[in-house]
């Protein structure tokens, strides 16, 4: 599996492209906005997208979403039904963050702990992991060793938990009980910042080490 980091908004949020090399067939995780940027680097990779995942409610990871899904013409994934809240919210979001007006919308299919995302030749596993968010999910690909973390975990910090329906004790959670045991060679993609392992978080993120 191959990827490229674009990131976009104001908050700096890492859009995903992420896609089979064989197939060439590919998908955009966490669209968080600036929808003509993407999918210029989308045509300049020779790409086919497939469909669109989301890892969370967030409008700085959803706000391109129906968007590029109209004009490809392909489906949204994820989260989980407990961040409907989150994305029926988006025409507040927009205000409050002093971002372009974003509609709320429905993803076309809800996900949840254990489903499968086929890819091409390439599968993507799906993580419940809530706490930055109830419904935020992570998405795995095993056989490329990389984890699409959104906002559960960063280089040296991990997610915010002061948002509504937040929590602090499922984020510790799912970064201990869920991420961590997946290996330490594992790379993951967070939502914003640097890429990093989790063996690297796991020596060295003062959260985890202290938590």
């Amino acid at each position: 599996m191959q990827y490229q980091i674009i990131p976009v908004t104001a908050f700096a949020e890492n859009c995903s492209i992420i896609w089979c090399e064989k197939t060439r067939q590919a998908a955009i995780i966490d669209p968080g906005g600036e929808a003509a940027l993407l999918i210029n680097a989308i045509t300049q990779l020779g790409l086919s997208v497939d469909k669109i995942l989301l890892t969370h409610g967030h409008l700085d990871h959803v706000g391109a979403a129906k968007t590029l899904a109209e004009h490809y013409q392909v489906k949204v994934y994820g989260p989980t039904m407990a961040d409907k809240f989150w994305l029926d919210n988006l025409p507040h979001q927009s205000m409050q963050f002093g971002l372009p007006f974003c509609e709320a919308f429905v993803p076309d299919y809800w996900l949840k702990e254990g489903d499968e995302m086929t890819l091409g030749d390439e599968q993507l596993s799906v993580i419940h992991c809530p706490g930055h968010t109830p419904g935020h999910v992570v998405f795995m690909a095993h056989s490329a060793k990389l984890a699409f973390v959104g906002d559960v975990l960063f280089k040296g910090s991990i997610g915010r938990t002061d948002f509504p329906q937040g929590n602090y004790q499922d984020l510790m959670h799912s970064i201990k009980q869920k991420l961590l045991p997946l290996g330490d060679d594992i790379t993951f993609i967070p939502g914003h910042g640097p890429v990093s392992t989790f063996g690297d978080e796991r020596m060295t993120n003062p959260y985890i080490i202290k938590g």
